[in-house]
């Protein structure tokens, strides 16, 4: 979960090296670090952010036309300046990786039977000595790199620069996103597009166990095949505004309040069109005809989007629907259907675990895939054979806000178009879907006009140690989110359970000390709701109560109640997200936790 960025021009690329780290930071931040070949190799690292890596390399004048950058989630070793990277091989090959060696044991003692010394515990280090040794073998730098690739196991970005080849950059991909920036008269290569775009908006996504010659002038890619390949070169939708933070302190902040925006664009097609199968490619009314059941396979916030896009596909469309968190699914036994659709959920397109699962079911013969996904050039939407593109715009903050509500709003648009197709959605169900979609941007805008009162709140949550959340149906999903977003950003330690399990155990954790979040929409479930919600208060539990604005909800000693807008219906889950996502953010603020950037955590998960 690393970000990894090079380039070679005919001008300093220093500060573009140190810009495209800053974009790429969401990825990892324990340590950075960038190489220059100037008369040599010149090396600058530092633990911590990039900004004091950036002070480092300024106090030394650091300049160059050709280098290499990087941002470190650490995985093996401490979060040290030797285990920072640029690793540096015998002062002559520099390498960044992203990814996880898993054979770097077996290939460490191999090259320290060959006289190499290892200076950091990285499995990092393995690649570096790798390329320089088989670099001694041939004197091209590409043909060593494709050498040493050939000897690894395991998910790899790497970016190589070498003393002896002053005018080359080689890279290559096997499991984690790599893509190659297209220049006039200089080019790029970074972990994600956001990196290059102060300088280019053309892109070349490498593809599986590709690796590449970069030079200012040519770009030459070789195929796991060992055979020359062209990747067509794509124009990049995304602006370098979207990344930018405007009048907002952090990016997760910039991206709540994109949220009516972010759907109005992601629903802005079935709007305009009603609808139908074509919302998911041009294959989909063969693919979603033939289909008798979804798996959903997802991780982390996706895969609670996925626990309320099964309440939905059995609710309306009366379609079987199976949720698995994919890092299980990829290493169990299932039984496959060839008939089933299998949707996987990913923002950035890259998750390792979504795309090895997906692997996995193709390998058990699933050939009805769909990806639902906010970056649409990425990896696991060209595995699939249908796309949406949740168009939410670039996501930088680390927890997930945008994304998982224009997900819900995919899933949603899915469940319309499989219920139309299997005869379930008459016409004025229809109509009355649509016209529910059409507030949905101006419901989730008055949830956010929620904010100073939710901000009133967080000030009480800050000294707490632990809290609870609670949901029924639809919302228990919402639940979820709100007590990983709580953890995820303000390192209180929170749970979600389905409010009728209170009795079934969680109900021992519950005193004055242990706030108790309630999503209480005025749905079908709220009378039973309220009775969980007296057995909190029996016990000394403080209600923090998210409710309707027509719910009959008054506010009591130990009971709190902020109402968002009218109920939405089979919608509301959407609508809830918002408060969940704003009480998360104003505890972290109030904490004083970095909000983009929580400890432990990347954007990315592009490891195991």
């Amino acid at each position: 979960m690393c970000g990894i960025v090079g380039a070679l021009a005919q001008r300093n690329i220093v500060p573009m090296l140190l810009e495209g780290l800053k974009r790429l930071e969401y990825r990892g931040y324990d340590s950075a670090g960038i190489a220059i070949l100037d008369h040599g190799l010149k090396r600058v690292r530092r633990v911590g952010r990039v900004a004091e890596m950036e002070a480092e390399a300024k106090a030394q004048n650091l300049t160059g036309m050709l280098g290499i950058g990087h941002t470190r989630w650490a995985t093996h070793g401490g979060v040290t300046e030797f285990n920072a990277h640029p690793i540096v091989s015998r002062g002559e090959i520099a390498v960044v990786h992203n990814g996880i060696i898993e054979n770097h044991e077996q290939q460490r003692a191999r090259l320290a039977a060959l006289g190499y010394a290892f200076e950091s515990q990285t499995d990092t280090e393995v690649i570096a000595h790798l390329i320089h040794y088989y670099f001694a073998q041939t004197g091209d730098l590409f043909a060593a790199t494709r050498r040493a690739v050939a000897d690894l196991r395991g998910a790899y970005a790497i970016g190589v620069v070498a003393v002896k080849s002053p005018e080359t950059i080689c890279c290559a991909r096997m499991g984690c996103p790599l893509l190659i920036g297209v220049g006039d008269g200089e080019n790029f290569f970074a972990s994600d597009v956001s990196a290059v775009l102060p300088a280019t908006r053309r892109v070349i996504y490498l593809e599986e166990g590709d690796v590449a010659a970069i030079t200012r002038e040519r770009i030459e890619i070789v195929g796991r095949d060992g055979r020359a390949v062209t990747r067509p070169v794509r124009v990049s939708e995304l602006s370098a505004d979207a990344v930018d933070l405007g009048p907002y302190r952090y990016y997760m902040q910039k991206e709540i309040h994109e949220q009516p925006r972010a759907l109005s664009d992601t629903l802005e097609a079935v709007l305009n069109e009603g609808v139908h199968a074509g919302l998911f490619g041009a294959d989909a009314p063969a693919v979603l005809g033939e289909i008798d059941s979804v798996l959903i396979l997802a991780a982390g916030t996706s895969y609670y989007a996925g626990l309320v896009g099964r309440q939905w596909l059995e609710a309306i469309a009366r379609l079987p629907c199976a949720v698995e968190l994919a890092h299980e699914y990829r290493y169990r036994e299932s039984i496959p259907n060839p008939r089933q659709l299998v949707v996987t959920l990913s923002q950035s397109g890259e998750t390792l675990d979504t795309m090895e699962a997906l692997k996995r079911a193709k390998e058990l013969g699933h050939a009805h895939t769909l990806a639902i996904c906010n970056v649409a050039e990425s990896a696991i939407p060209r595995a699939s054979r249908l796309v949406f593109h949740t168009r939410a715009g670039a996501e930088i903050g680390v927890a997930s806000t945008k994304a998982f509500t224009t997900q819900l709003a995919a899933l949603f648009i899915l469940t319309l178009v499989l219920a139309k197709l299997r005869g379930r959605l008459t016409p004025d169900e229809e109509r009355r879907h649509l016209e529910a979609l059409r507030h949905l941007p101006g419901s989730v805008q008055h949830a956010l006009n929620l904010e100073p009162q939710i901000q009133g709140w967080a000030g009480r949550f800050a000294a707490k140690q632990h809290a609870l959340f609670l949901g029924r149906g639809l919302h228990y999903p919402i639940a979820l989110e709100g007590a990983l977003k709580l953890k995820e950003i303000s390192y209180i330690h929170a749970e979600a359970y389905p409010a009728g399990e209170l009795k079934h155990g969680p109900l021992a954790l519950v005193d004055s000390d242990m706030p108790v979040v309630v999503i209480a929409p005025n749905d079908a479930l709220l009378e039973k709701l309220k009775s969980n919600m007296q057995e909190v208060r029996a016990r000394g539990g403080e209600l923090y109560v998210f409710a309707d604005l027509d719910s009959r909800f008054g506010e009591a000693e130990g009971v709190h109640v902020i109402r968002t807008p009218r109920h939405a219906g089979l919608l509301s889950p959407v609508v809830h997200a918002v408060p969940v996502q704003l009480l998360a953010y104003h505890v972290a603020l109030a904490k004083g936790t970095d909000v983009d950037k929580p400890r432990n955590l990347a954007k990315s998960v592009t490891v195991e």
